[in-house]
């Protein structure tokens, strides 16, 4: 039996983030409260927080932030050791504005030229990359330069050679791609390494054509996916798998929507956490939807994912 240093590997950016400390453009507000951000590690994060063993891959400069950010993964149990800190390059950031109404908030991203973004095939460790039972992935990191790309496609490589399980969340982003055409290809071309792929429903609409959760699910099934989660939103979810057929799970209900940002990272945090601790797939998209409707309710990206103590209360 093969015996794994990690549950979960990942490769990604992390950012400074600054939400403004009060509603309004963000022209206007005179104090931020400091967050973290970025796909990846908010998955990594959340899963680190429920007891998996996580290693995360990146590039940080040495400034303030990247040290921040860097004590902020360390401190969640998250291994560190194939982040490399440059003192050259610097850490991008976000500015987010603060909203009440529950609409998606303004994102104003500072990354180009970023460490992360200079990152390369090279930092791929391929025998540390196998030691992970998992790979998590997301279109985010594969969008944020050329050679990020080749090194989001190498990762998927290693670890569908390795034989190892592949998670893949669009996640995506199109002010970081040259064109909707070019980002609809290449995600659509690193889904095909993915054993689960979760898109959104609006996510699957552009990437696919389709218009329905099941004709969604169905284009990825046919690329080769085992199972496919639409995520849709307040309705929950619509999955499609080699071992559990296909149905809907319900969402959780939500008193009030503070920030939608990060729901999504919640999701799969839900979704990958319950599937390697073999649940049953019906159960681990509604860990998912429990987890993304608790991201929905805070402020930043990670203050709303939980311990195993409060997935245990809430018999998840």
């Amino acid at each position: 039996m093969t015996t794994f240093a990690f549950d979960v590997a990942l490769f990604g950016e992390a950012m400074l983030l600054l939400v403004a400390n009060e509603p309004g453009p963000l022209e206007h507000a005179t104090g931020f409260y400091k967050r973290t951000a970025g796909a990846e590690t908010n998955v990594a994060i959340g899963l680190a927080r429920l007891g998996l063993r996580v290693g995360w891959a990146s590039r940080l400069g040495t400034d303030s932030i990247g040290r921040a950010l860097l004590a902020t993964m360390q401190a969640e149990g998250i291994d560190c050791s194939h982040v490399r800190c440059e003192a050259d390059q610097r850490t991008g950031f976000q500015f987010k504005e603060r909203v009440t109404d529950g609409r998606d908030p303004l994102v104003e991203s500072h990354r180009k030229g970023s460490a992360a973004s200079q990152m390369t095939p090279a930092d791929v460790d391929e025998p540390w990359l196998r030691s992970a039972r998992h790979l998590h992935a997301t279109g985010v990191f594969a969008a944020i330069s050329p050679t990020s790309l080749q090194t989001a496609v190498r990762t998927l490589e290693v670890m569908r050679a390795a034989g190892r399980t592949i998670s893949f969340d669009p996640n995506l982003r199109p002010a970081l791609w040259e064109s909707t055409e070019v980002m609809r290809h290449w995600i659509n071309e690193l889904s095909r390494y993915a054993d689960w792929v979760l898109p959104g429903l609006e996510e699957g609409v552009l990437l696919t054509g389709a218009t329905s959760p099941e004709d969604i699910a169905r284009f990825y099934r046919k690329r080769g996916a085992k199972l496919v989660v639409v995520k849709l939103g307040a309705d929950g979810a619509y999955f499609d798998s080699d071992a559990a057929g296909t149905g809907y799970v319900a969402g959780c209900p939500v008193a009030k929507v503070v920030d939608t940002v990060g729901a999504g990272d919640g999701f799969a945090v839900g979704v990958v956490s319950a599937l390697l601790e073999g649940l049953t797939v019906p159960a681990a998209v509604q860990r998912g939807a429990w987890i993304g409707a608790r991201a929905v309710q805070v402020l930043g990206d990670t203050e709303g994912l939980p311990t195993r103590a409060q997935l245990q209360e809430a018999l998840l």
